[in-house]
């Protein structure tokens, strides 16, 4: 791993971009996720930004099931954020289907159809657990960083 790659995974861990997106919820998880990122909540304290594009995002944060029509827009998202990319389900719906699991339309929790790295259960889910959930992703990254560098110091 070089210097220049070690320094990019080392500012995506310490000050990630996230990118919120609604794959068909009831908007409750929405209004808690934009609550979290307000100065009442600050989850920009832990260097975390909103950003609204894919190709600049680091963390997906995912809310509502998945449904038959957003499933290839939620593929071609996560296509195009770049390595190492992480996703995080945001509250019942995303995580399992929630109310709407069983639903003709909806194919069920975010797992369905990409891979989930954290899951914040809640219906919705406060602010104080989903910024509790994306610190505990930030700290098992760095953990597994902390792995890889003494991995290498004993080759």
């Amino acid at each position: 791993m070089g210097v220049i790659t070690k320094l990019v995974n080392w500012g995506r861990i310490k000050s990630p971009w996230v990118l919120h997106f609604n794959t068909g919820a009831c908007n409750a998880c929405d209004i808690e996720i934009i609550a979290s990122l307000t100065p009442r909540y600050d989850l920009e304290r832990f260097g975390v930004i909103l950003k609204g594009t894919p190709r600049h995002a680091d963390v997906l944060l995912c809310s509502g099931p998945v449904t038959r029509q957003i499933e290839s827009r939620l593929k071609k998202i996560y296509e195009q954020m770049p390595e190492p990319k992480f996703v995080v389900a945001v509250g019942t719906c995303s995580c399992s289907g929630g109310v709407f699991n069983g639903c003709y339309n909806v194919k069920g929790g975010i797992n369905s159809t990409i891979p989930v790295s954290a899951y914040i259960p809640g219906c919705p889910a406060s602010p104080k657990a989903i910024i509790d959930g994306v610190v505990k992703l930030l700290m098992s990254l760095e953990k597994v960083e902390e792995k890889e560098k003494c991995k290498q110091k004993k080759k």
